[in-house]
């Protein structure tokens, strides 16, 4: 069966430490540990997969016991794994969590560094037969924009997830986007970068609608944009002629009430579980799709760690 969403991107081992408060510079805290899958890639991949989307994932492993443990759970979720072999270690990220779910991640891109346009190009049959291709930024920039260079030529929607936010994403692969999906600091850091707008991150949930819909035409005048705002859901903004299906241009999604624990891979939950819902039910409103990943999302966040924290719905959920 060919796949309808495709998946670009990075895993990592995950080494999380659960303490009380998160470490100030200087500072040692006890904690709890714990390990396991991760990787913004790998946590889409996942959640595509468990939200009922059958699910390719493009990435890249080391020769090493990382490698194998991608391996051997992509298999346990039916993920088609498409992985380059990489002369460096599997990539690995420090987590730090609270007590109230926030968190601070350090990575080491490792193989995911080595992801090669070449090797993406390679899996072009795949990604042409997706109806959504989803990517990130922890692979490098010219492996992600070959994938969409590819699913754009083949009518497929093409979904870019520009984080994490140090990376920085060229005028090109922005504009390879049908949908863009920031949270409030990488739209933040896209606006001073391409648009010349500096917004503080924090200002962004409390902006006016209409000044976040024109500040998101700015940035994507060709395609729709969907930052995300954790607990305040998520603002939709579309080109006035190309909605989606929805009755409005630009608009905000509530978030679900949920008892959160760990809020790592939340915005990897949502978008996953976007692109699974846009894969799943083209001529359905946009704003359902945005609304499913939303409440997707805040149940990821009632678990402890990132891919192994994904929902598992039922194919026809």
């Amino acid at each position: 069966m060919a796949s309808v969403v495709v998946v670009v991107g990075s895993f990592n081992v995950d080494h999380v430490w659960t303490c009380d408060a998160l470490p100030r510079p200087g500072e040692t805290r006890a904690g709890a540990y714990a390990s396991g899958p991760g990787g913004k890639g790998f946590n889409q991949a996942t959640a595509s997969a468990r939200a009922g989307a059958a699910t390719t994932f493009i990435c890249a492993l080391g020769d090493d016991p990382g490698g194998a443990l991608a391996r051997g759970l992509a298999a346990g979720d039916g993920i088609d794994l498409r992985a380059q072999h990489a002369a460096a270690p599997t990539g690995t990220a420090g987590i730090y969590v609270d007590r109230d779910g926030r968190n601070s991640i350090v990575i080491g891109a490792g193989a995911n560094g080595e992801l090669s346009a070449a090797f993406v190009s390679a899996q072009g049959a795949a990604i042409a037969a997706a109806a959504v291709v989803l990517a990130q930024l922890e692979s490098p920039v010219d492996s992600v924009l070959e994938a969409l260079r590819i699913a754009r030529a083949a009518r497929a929607t093409t979904l870019l997830n520009p984080a994490p936010a140090n990376v920085s994403a060229p005028r090109e692969l922005l504009a390879a986007a049908d949908v863009l999906t920031p949270n409030e600091t990488e739209f933040a850091a896209l606006l001073a970068r391409h648009c010349d707008d500096d917004i503080d991150a924090d200002a962004v949930v409390r902006s006016d609608d209409a000044q976040l819909h024109r500040l998101c035409r700015a940035l994507l005048p060709r395609g729709t944009v969907v930052v995300t705002l954790g607990a305040a859901g998520a603002f939709v903004s579309h080109r006035e002629d190309q909605l989606r299906g929805d009755a409005l241009a630009f608009y905000r999604c509530p978030a679900t009430r949920v008892e959160v624990v760990d809020t790592t891979g939340a915005g990897d939950a949502f978008n996953g579980a976007l692109a699974a819902s846009l894969a799943r039910g083209a001529a359905t409103p946009f704003a359902a799709h945005v609304a499913f990943a939303c409440r997707y999302a805040g149940e990821a966040t009632r678990l402890p760690g990132a891919a192994s924290a994904m929902p598992r719905l039922p194919a026809d959920a």
